[in-house]
């Protein structure tokens, strides 16, 4: 069983430099998680009236309703199969900020066959659906490219408009000068402009999902059918 990101990239994923291929491999057949920690070396968002959808969907760990520099964080990374059966990863971010103030930013992705892509579930309750895009570039570095988003809650499926929506670009790279990953991720709209961002690096260790199991919080407190 390949891993989410090997089955939807393809050739494409032997592009991908050696230790982000490690990283983006974890799943049920690798039997590892990946664990990152680092420093995130700016968190921001765009005009004010963003704030207070940042600040709603941070209540159910979609994005971050605050802004910083130098803010700790970690990524985590397990894999399990959901209530659906279907191989699932989490993508699990939680950064520290002054205070002790700690928000999360929740994602959990399958392998949507219907779909060509992988399916990124986002919050804890996995109301919103994005379709994702992955490829290698030139460097080595996995970009993401977010496709269309749907809007789900009990009876409603609802595409979400592109005039309303955001359009996320996600690359991750390794340095290997500093032996660290970097991540850049910028979210606009096309009418608005820039709403959503952080940038930063991290190191990565490796765990055997059948010792440490997948810790209890890591998972949505609700999952998704649709995909």
């Amino acid at each position: 069983m390949s891993s989410i990101f090997r089955t939807v990239m393809g050739d494409d994923f032997e592009r991908l430099h050696p230790r982000l291929q490690r990283r983006f491999s974890v799943g049920l057949d690798s039997g590892e998680a990946c664990v990152g920690r680092g420093t995130m070396d700016r968190i921001w968002h765009g005009r004010s009236f963003v704030k207070p959808f940042l600040t709603l969907g941070g209540s159910r760990h979609i994005l971050v309703p605050r802004t910083g520099r130098n803010i700790p964080f970690t990524i985590e990374n397990f894999p399990y199969t959901d209530s659906y059966g279907r191989e699932t990863v989490t993508f699990v971010r939680t950064f520290d900020f002054p205070g002790r103030r700690l928000h999360r930013f929740d994602a959990t992705m399958i392998h949507s066959a219907e779909r060509g892509c992988v399916l990124d579930y986002l919050g804890t309750h996995q109301h919103l659906a994005s379709d994702l895009h992955p490829s290698a570039d030139s460097t080595g570095a996995l970009v993401i490219r977010s496709g269309e988003h749907r809007f789900r809650e009990g009876p409603v499926d609802v595409r979400v408009p592109r005039l309303i929506g955001g359009d996320a670009v996600v690359r991750e790279s390794y340095d290997e000068e500093t032996d660290r990953f970097r991540i850049q991720v910028r979210v606009t709209n096309r009418r608005f402009g820039p709403l959503f961002g952080y940038e930063g690096s991290f190191t990565a260790e490796y765990v055997a999902v059948d010792e440490h199991g997948v810790r209890a919080g890591l998972r949505p407190v609700r999952e998704e059918a649709r995909a």
